[in-house]
């Protein structure tokens, strides 16, 4: 598996924010669509299909342009309901996509998940390029059967890219130990889990955190 933590100053910035226990939720969740957009650009610096072509200037003058190709989709999964925070506004950097969310309620005494809401096609092309988003990776449990799920469908891994602000080695180890060629985009990856599974320090329940619930 390969681990991306973008080494930006922004990227510093919005953990901070996030991490903080003053923090409001408007803000929590502004720094969190924030990080998503860099961890999505440093994600598609060199997967995003394209196409060569030509544009007329204001100058009257042709110049080689290259296009994000619109006939391939990035497929967005985002996983209930935190996922959908890191996704808002980010999905404006990719010209075409289409989204499927999944829903999964974790357990909170056998920190396992159970899927509530499942809206992925039947079948996935296996060109087909996914990202899919969670804030927190920490048992990995949701995300792993969120992957399964999506190679049970047809998915390469090799095509799977994972987006979370936060990450935990067990939920790395799990995930790794499944799926080998995933690659996963964090903005920080924690070293522990606590009694109750939360990433530490970490920022808490970051679904709660993201809509004040």
């Amino acid at each position: 598996m390969l681990v991306f933590v973008p080494p930006h100053p922004l990227v510093k910035h919005w953990i901070a924010v996030l991490r903080s226990a003053e923090t409001p939720t408007p803000v929590f969740r502004s720094a969190a669509q924030e990080l998503g957009k860099i961890l999505l650009y440093e994600l598609t610096r060199e997967w995003l299909p394209t196409m060569d072509g030509q544009v007329m200037t204001p100058t009257g003058h042709l110049a080689d342009a290259t296009f994000v190709d619109p006939t391939k989709p990035i497929v967005f999964v985002p996983v209930l309901r935190a996922g959908l925070v890191l996704l808002e506004g980010s999905q404006t950097l990719v010209p075409s996509s289409v989204t499927y969310h999944v829903g999964y309620a974790r357990d909170e005494t056998t920190l396992e998940s159970t899927c509530y809401l499942n809206k992925l096609p039947s079948r996935l092309d296996k060109e087909s390029q996914i990202v899919v988003s969670d804030l927190m990776l920490a048992t990995g449990g949701t995300m792993l059967q969120t992957v399964q799920d999506l190679v049970g469908r047809g998915a390469d891994p090799s095509n799977i890219r994972i987006m979370a602000t936060f990450a935990a080695p067990p939920a790395l180890q799990r995930l790794n130990d499944a799926f080998p060629g995933l690659r996963v985009y964090t903005g920080m990856i924690d070293a522990e889990l606590d009694e109750r599974g939360y990433i530490v320090p970490g920022c808490g329940d970051a679904g709660d955190r993201a809509f004040g619930t």
